[in-house]
């Protein structure tokens, strides 16, 4: 068996292996981010705005369970690069096998809870008035495919673990594309509307959940393990959880901040501009795609290095990771910014809504070329198994900062609050980040 894709890790060129890692993780994420624009485009142009929004009030909640799946391929990903770094290649296989035990049972538990109270959970989320009906449908249907999706994400992170980007990538584009295609026959053919958006997304899942599988039991993939390993180990779960937690954390937040928003803005607009914000979250989605990008190239090299010593390839990875995302994170801007006036109009004929898009784009992308700073500093305490301050940071961009601006600012100028209150939580959880960041360089990476 050839191990010569993980030691590559630890010997390439760091921009070439950085490239090499990255470039397959960006076309993924960035089709996955076109797949969800389109996705949004067909609903809003074949449904209505108000599926727009209907949709954008249950992503917090299948999300935040799929985030299990996320969290738990984030944590043991950490462990698999850092013990392949050393030569350790049982104890990969264990962390993996129990990942996948650890993922599934944690995801039907909650999704059992999940539908249970499905009545109490979408009001809370925003999905009020005539959204509850239209959310209420894609979100039972759209559940019973999360703990597939939160399988996907875990895999996903393992197989990067391992040094087969590209792999990672087709995982990430096969559903992506099955998902518009599903789209076309059951909202355009077979006029399901809403039912018909939340069974493609569902099926989309499947289709990926089918090629990981097939990926791990082909010879593709070094991390084999034997049955007993799919037993969970009390101390592996322990760092796979510690680790994850920072993945969780911000996912929960992320739910946290949605469900805070739409509310918001529903006492504020109604539901066009939770629709704006639908569209809003879509296009953060497309415009970090190269920073996301990036941050999975980066831990895998930053953590085999680390596991491996070299401190000079750890600094390296650092600083050619933040330009790298801070130069695209510009080019992104500024294609933005020059096209905001056209973007709402791919989405919807609400007039209302397209009237208020434009200046809500500007507002909550002028901070966009820094993020790479503070996406890439907490990823590099996650990467070395530091999970407290890879979870502190992570919370200062996703909530300890945004939440109190989020009230704050909303107070005092209503909608346009909350679109500023973005920015201004992106510029001061990046100079939070660089502080630390800095100082953990200094402390633990002498060269």
């Amino acid at each position: 068996m050839s191990f010569n894709s993980t030691e590559g890790l630890g010997s390439q060129p760091i921009s070439k292996l950085l490239i090499q890692q990255a470039v397959p993780a960006s076309i993924g994420i960035l089709v996955m981010s076109l797949n969800i624009l389109i996705d949004t485009i067909f609903v809003g142009q074949w449904i209505g705005s108000n599926a727009i929004a209907a949709i954008n009030v249950v992503l917090p909640v299948s999300f935040f369970i799929a985030a299990l799946g996320m969290s738990i391929g984030v944590g043991g990903a950490s462990i698999i690069s850092r013990a392949l770094g050393e030569g350790m290649h049982s104890k990969a296989e264990r962390t993996f096998a129990n990942q996948i035990t650890l993922t599934l049972v944690l995801t039907v538990f909650v999704v059992f809870f999940g539908l249970l109270f499905v009545d109490q959970i979408i009001p809370i989320f925003g999905g009020k008035g005539s959204l509850f009906s239209l959310a209420k449908t894609y979100y039972v249907i759209v559940l019973y495919g999360v703990p597939v999706l939160a399988f996907c994400m875990m895999s996903n992170a393992a197989i990067r673990a391992e040094g087969k980007p590209k792999n990672a990538m087709y995982a990430m584009l096969l559903p992506s594309v099955s998902n518009l295609v599903f789209d076309y026959i059951f909202i355009r053919v077979f006029d399901w509307g809403m039912m018909g958006a939340a069974w493609a997304t569902t099926l989309s899942y499947c289709v990926c959940a089918s090629y990981i599988i097939y990926f791990f039991l082909s010879k593709k993939s070094v991390l084999r393990p034997k049955l007993v390993a799919f037993i969970l180990d009390s101390k592996l779960v322990k760092e796979i959880s510690s680790l994850g937690s920072v993945t969780l954390a911000r996912q929960a937040m992320v739910s946290i901040t949605v469900l805070l928003v739409n509310n918001i803005l529903f006492s504020f607009g109604g539901e066009s501009s939770i629709a704006v914000y639908a569209i809003l979250s879509r296009m953060l989605m497309f415009a970090t795609f190269p920073i996301f990008g990036i941050t999975q190239g980066f831990l895998p090299i930053a953590g085999y290095n680390y596991g491996a010593k070299n401190w000079k390839r750890v600094r390296q990875v650092i600083n050619i990771s933040i330009g790298y995302a801070s130069v695209l994170a510009t080019v992104v801007l500024l294609f933005i910014l020059f096209f905001a006036d056209q973007i709402p109009y791919l989405f919807s004929n609400d007039l209302v809504v397209n009237d208020q898009t434009p200046a809500a784009l500007k507002y909550v992308f002028a901070a966009l070329p820094i993020v790479g700073i503070q996406l890439i500093g907490a990823a590099y305490f996650q990467a070395v198994g530091k999970a407290m301050p890879a979870l502190l940071l992570t919370l200062c961009r996703q909530g300890l900062i945004f939440i109190p601006l989020l009230y704050l600012l909303s107070n005092y100028y209503g909608v346009n609050g909350v679109w500023f209150a973005f920015p201004v939580s992106d510029l001061i959880s990046t100079l939070v980040t660089s502080y630390f960041l800095n100082r953990a360089i200094k402390k633990e990476l002498i060269v």
